[in-house]
């Protein structure tokens, strides 16, 4: 099988890579616009015989439809990865999230390939407390991140039915794992290198949500993509845990063996404009397709630190 990874570069993109070639008769194209994805991540195979890497950017629609020639399903990992960054430019989702969507789609559709794998995510859902967040649940996000995979979902569906392609898009719960680009612990480690003695936290430090080791996510989409029997399918990949911000401070400096740690606050209950505090997410849709996580949110929150500080 001959597989496109859009975002192959970063984060989960190049994780998925290196899984995928871990079956012998795969084929990887990684396609990267080195925005926010490193070469870094992706040298461990860089020289297989099997990779091929394009630095070519998703927008540029006859680059990526030459560059998808031959392939069989598509991967798209490709998206803003900083959700934050919206409040100072609130049109950095429709470009590098919903138009990305369409440009692959279409490049899809050129090359008659029939199926993909999409990354969307929790926020899709907004804000819902403590009810647990199913499939089903109609969709109200509350930032322009969330409303791009919304979008991106939505034309997949379209383009599944239109064109006969076959399509699954998963909602995560906040992954995480060593080569993490962003995010709370990557925060904290940073801040904390920087002084030792005081750790600022975004929001009120209780906010409660599930958190997936990135192995745990790759599981869960190898053993659970095209399973349906429908053209288009959405699924949640989740624990069945949560964990607060404050807890994760608290693991962050215990690993790195600091004492008498002041935390100071940002206020409020939620990090930024468009954070979901609080989601529960119900997963039971993919353990009925026999996946189950390895990890708890407790447990790869523990891995990833040890991870991030070389300690694993």
């Amino acid at each position: 099988m001959r597989c496109f990874i859009a975002g192959g570069c970063g984060f989960i993109g190049s994780e998925m890579a290196k899984k995928l070639l871990q079956e012998e008769e795969n084929e990887v194209v990684i396609y990267d616009n080195l925005s926010s994805g490193s070469l870094d991540l992706v040298k461990g195979i860089a020289n297989d015989r099997r990779v091929s890497i394009i630095v070519g950017d998703v927008k540029d629609l006859k680059k990526l439809t030459y560059s998808m020639l031959y392939c069989d399903v598509v991967y798209h990992f490709a998206s803003n990865a900083d959700i934050a960054k919206a409040m100072a430019d609130p049109t950095i989702d429709f470009y590098e999230g919903t138009l990305l969507t369409q440009n692959i789609l279409e490049a899809m559709r050129v090359n008659g390939i029939k199926k993909i794998v999409y990354a969307s995510g929790s926020g899709t859902y907004g804000c819902t407390g403590l009810f647990k967040a199913h499939e089903e649940l109609p969709s109200f996000p509350i930032s322009t991140y969330g409303a791009s995979k919304v979008a991106g979902e939505a034309l997949i569906s379209a383009y599944c039915h239109m064109f006969d392609m076959r399509g699954t898009a998963y909602r995560f719960a906040n992954v995480i794992g060593r080569n993490s680009t962003h995010g709370v612990i990557k925060d904290f480690i940073a801040k904390l290198k920087a002084n030792p003695k005081e750790l600022h936290i975004l929001g009120s430090g209780d906010q409660f949500k599930g958190y997936m080791h990135v192995n745990d996510i790759l599981d869960g989409i190898n053993q659970t993509c095209f399973a349906h029997a429908s053209n288009y399918d959405v699924m949640n990949l989740a624990p069945n845990s949560q964990i607060t911000v404050n807890e994760i401070a608290n693991m962050v400096v215990e690993a790195m063996g600091l004492e008498n740690v002041k935390y100071t606050y940002g206020g409020g209950f939620g990090g930024w404009r468009g954070d979901v505090p609080q989601i529960v997410m119900d997963s039971e849709k993919a353990r009925k397709l026999g996946w189950r996580p390895l990890y708890t949110s407790k447990e790869a929150v523990w891995k990833s630190i040890r991870e991030m500080l070389g300690k694993e």
